[in-house]
């Protein structure tokens, strides 16, 4: 840009008095003297080489070349401001994508993610939820936490929590027809089979279970159905407790029994080696581990 502007801080003083309508008023807002103010406006006059203002006796009035140039250099500077604002905004804020599982980002991180902004104020998260094998060279994720088995090569993995499984249902099921009150009376019941967090055959294997089959019930793909349908009454689910602690505490969900199995599998995050290079990345995995921490010291008598 080759055309010749006037200095900021003549365009400065003209704005602010010409939205006072007074030198002295604009002097004030600026800090400086009202000398110094009129000889900005006077320096300004000259640059243009027309007169921005009528100076009457206690009164100024602009001229109409100053009242075409007002809004001009008005808008000018809120543009600026805009600009100035939202990068001081950005430098400020620290995002951070990262991918969850369903079941896992509403039960367990969502009643958590006061804590972390508590920590971290700063930082913008962008939660995406999908149980599908991460490809974080196609996905913009920094990154993830997903359930399996440390089977994820080339990327940093970090054991995060298992899961202690129990069997779930709806208050109702405790009364009617056929109340539920020995393990054995679960084959009188409808079975919630969770896809990706399966178990009834290894909870159901003791002498008490051995009239229950364990391949009755319903299969539902998604965990979150898994627990409504429980809650709903449609049947006993077996949860993992991290995941129904809200439903149990509100009594939408009660334990029948207390025996708890575990699996091999656990939640891990995971995320590639040169994500540690932004330290927000660090941040968020040492907050998921602290929560698991806490979790786990409430736990203990």
């Amino acid at each position: 840009m080759n055309r010749r502007l006037p200095p900021l801080n003549l365009l400065r003083g003209f704005e602010a008095a010409a939205r006072h309508l007074s030198f002295t008023r604009a002097a004030e807002e600026m800090h400086i003297t009202q000398a110094a103010v009129s000889q900005q406006i006077k320096t300004l006059e000259e640059y243009l080489g027309v007169p921005l203002f009528q100076r009457m006796t206690r009164k100024l009035r602009l001229t109409e070349e100053g009242r075409v140039l007002l809004p001009v250099v008005q808008e000018a500077f809120e543009h600026i401001a805009v600009t100035v604002a939202a990068l001081g905004s950005e430098e400020r804020k620290r995002t951070l994508t990262v991918g969850l599982e369903p079941s896992f980002g509403a039960n367990w991180v969502s009643p958590r993610l006061g804590r972390f902004w508590a920590l971290h104020p700063e930082v913008d998260l962008r939660l995406y939820h999908a149980r599908h094998r991460v490809d974080f060279s196609r996905e913009e994720l920094e990154l993830a936490v997903r359930w399996g088995l440390d089977d994820w090569p080339d990327l940093n993995v970090e054991p995060l929590m298992g899961l202690a499984f129990t069997p779930v249902c709806s208050p109702s099921l405790l009364q009617g027809e056929r109340p539920l009150r020995t393990p054995a009376d679960l084959r009188y019941h409808t079975l919630l089979h969770d896809r990706d967090y399966e178990g009834w055959c290894e909870w159901l294997a003791t002498p008490e279970c051995k009239e229950v089959n364990p391949q009755n019930g319903i299969l539902i793909d998604d965990t979150n159905v898994v627990t409504q349908a429980a809650i709903d009454g449609q049947g006993v689910a077996l949860c993992g407790l991290a995941l129904v602690e809200r439903q149990l505490a509100e009594g939408r969900l009660v334990r029948p029994f207390a025996r708890t199995i575990s699996t091999k599998s656990a939640y891990y995050v995971i995320y590639p080696p040169a994500a540690l290079k932004r330290p927000v990345v660090r941040d968020f995995i040492d907050w998921l581990h602290t929560e698991v921490s806490r979790d786990r010291s409430m736990d203990t008598p």
